[in-house]
């Protein structure tokens, strides 16, 4: 395991795969950047042209991604109090008052400083336990899978954002887009409502395309159209190279402790399937908050918060790895696509993928640990320049984007049923979406429900038809019984919370 670790790092630094990791890094610090443009819709663009690429440069190019676009998006959350992603509003709370105090600087740093404790740590926290939990899954019969599968979507109902029931609608909408097509174990179609192209069913590539790219576009091009400016004005921000380097002082006031706390919040949230950054970031700042020694100056502008919400934030990244390499289930909609990735290049996700395809996962564990490294030493190279990102016109960009995006849902497919598809799902999503329904849920079910159909099934089949079956394993048993608690406290519970604050 050691050997194989330290042999994915040494094809990490080849030239033309490391060259893959600076390329992804870039691109996903730009897509974090920009106001709209997450990690998340670069690697749905990235995914078509992954048919013509070495798998190992497509999953290190689509980590430095990871990595990198879910920093990048604090960077506009702090400046100009736009964040570039859902994990860098929780980063804002914080770092736009510091900017606004002339200590946008400090903001920076700390946020690139927490990315690279938190992603390091993170990795390693992956890499321990990630074989562990493989050899338990080994344990897991098709009872205990739909069981887990039960779980995880419980997990993302109650881990979107907004209502739990706009959530649970958002996710029995997508597991219903799943059974369109032929079924799985007989060979007959189904709901194509007597059109021949909706045999073919909703493929996984282009409803990623569509729920995510299409419907991002319409919906910042609104928001853009009437609450953004078109050229977001910074020229009158002027910062130093050296002002991006952390403070010796700064670090110890705020304390390992944090850090070390922070990041494993966030590798266990993201292990949570649909949890994501801004659920990793809100929970590693509440705790944070909790037990600070000045927890009145949260919300003020403070160097400790953002480095809770950055560690969780990024150690998010390797824990959102955990439940897709071991067991097959997407940790969050970036794994969701890598696991469009695996398909692409005939990786299958489990148990066995370890013994198997450890020359391709290796490289993955050493893109996410150096990707996180770079992250400091990006904004020292680039810090001053990053906020001119911000000055292009959304005009011309997303015409772009949207070009890109159908193009690409036909090369995945070579479907213009598919290209439909795609548009459709984009715009049911952006409208669903203006209604306040989250659209990761809607990507999961499409993903998780016809495994859970085909688990649950089978699992009849075994028992004559006795629901009982599910409660009479105890894996079974136990993935029930916490999807019942994580509904209660996770859900109700935290949204009582949320609503009192």
């Amino acid at each position: 395991m050691v050997e194989e670790i330290i042999l994915g790092f040494a094809t990490l630094f080849s030239l033309s795969v490391f060259l893959y990791l600076i390329i992804g890094f870039l691109v996903g610090l730009f897509f974090g950047i920009v106001p709209g443009l997450t990690g998340t819709l670069a690697i749905a663009l990235l995914l078509p042209i992954t048919f013509a690429m070495d798998p190992v440069n497509a999953l290190v190019m689509a980590m430095g991604i990871f990595v990198s676009g879910i920093y990048s998006g604090s960077i506009t959350g702090t400046v100009v109090n736009i964040p570039g992603t859902p994990g860098g509003a929780v980063t804002s709370i914080e770092g736009y008052p510091l900017m606004l105090k002339g200590r946008g600087a400090d903001a920076l740093t700390h946020g690139a400083f927490g990315s690279f404790i938190g992603g390091v740590g993170g990795v390693l926290i992956l890499m321990f336990f990630c074989p562990i939990i493989a050899k338990g899954a080994l344990m897991l019969h098709t009872i205990d899978r739909f069981s887990l599968i039960v779980l995880s979507l419980v997990a993302v109902c109650i881990a979107s954002k907004g209502s739990v029931a706009k959530g649970v609608i958002a996710t029995v909408i997508g597991i219903m887009l799943g059974t369109i097509g032929i079924d799985s174990q007989v060979p007959v179609a189904r709901f194509n409502y007597g059109f021949v192209s909706m045999t073919e069913g909703i493929e996984l590539l282009p409803a990623i395309i569509g729920i995510f790219a299409i419907s991002e576009l319409l919906f910042q091009i609104e928001i853009g159209l009437a609450k953004l400016p078109t050229i977001i004005d910074v020229k009158s921000i002027k910062f130093l190279r050296k002002d991006f380097i952390p403070k010796f002082l700064d670090i110890k006031s705020i304390g390992a402790k944090l850090y070390i706390k922070s990041t494993v919040i966030g590798n266990l949230v993201g292990a949570l399937p649909g949890a994501g950054a801004a659920m990793a970031g809100f929970i590693s700042y509440a705790e944070a908050k909790r037990s600070s020694k000045r927890p009145e100056d949260y919300g003020k502008g403070t160097i400790e918060g953002i480095a809770a919400v950055e560690s969780a934030n990024n150690s998010m990244c390797a824990g959102a790895m955990i439940p897709l390499l071991t067991i097959g289930i997407p940790g969050d909609a970036v794994t969701a696509m890598v696991l469009g990735m695996f398909k692409i290049q005939g990786i299958v996700p489990g148990p066995t993928l370890f013994a198997k395809s450890m020359h391709l996962i290796a490289p993955m564990y050493a893109a996410l640990m150096v990707g996180s490294i770079l992250i400091p030493i990006s904004l020292w190279l680039f810090g001053p320049y990053y906020l001119k990102m911000t000055q292009i016109r959304r005009s011309v960009l997303y015409p772009f984007i949207a070009l890109v995006a159908m193009i690409g849902a036909f090369s995945a497919t070579f479907s213009e049923f598919q290209m439909i598809v795609a548009l459709v799902l984009g715009i049911v999503t952006y409208l669903l979406r203006k209604q306040g329904f989250p659209s990761v849920p809607l990507l999961m079910g499409l993903i998780l429900g016809p495994m859970a159909e085909d688990y649950l099934r089978r699992a009849l089949m075994i028992s004559d038809g006795n629901f009982m079956i599910f409660f009479m394993r105890p894996f079974s048993l136990s993935f029930l019984i916490l999807a019942v608690i994580f509904a209660y406290f996770l859900g109700f519970k935290q949204r009582k919370v949320l609503e009192a604050m």
